[in-house]
């Protein structure tokens, strides 16, 4: 995997951890709910890339 997929994946879940966080603070449910799709996609994204790692190897 990239350096760059890696990168982005962290950006992205980071992204949604705060989206998450401020939604919360805010009782945002419709926010929150956005920061946790945010970091699943970011999960699959992650683990996609993890897949094809391991057919490379």
């Amino acid at each position: 995997m990239g350096i760059d997929d890696k990168i982005k994946n962290a950006s992205e879940e980071a992204t949604g951890k705060v989206k998450e966080g401020a939604g919360k603070a805010t009782d945002d449910k419709d926010l929150q709910a956005e920061g946790k799709t945010d970091q699943a996609g970011a999960n699959v994204k992650q683990a996609g890339e993890n897949i094809k790692d391991a057919f490379k190897s």
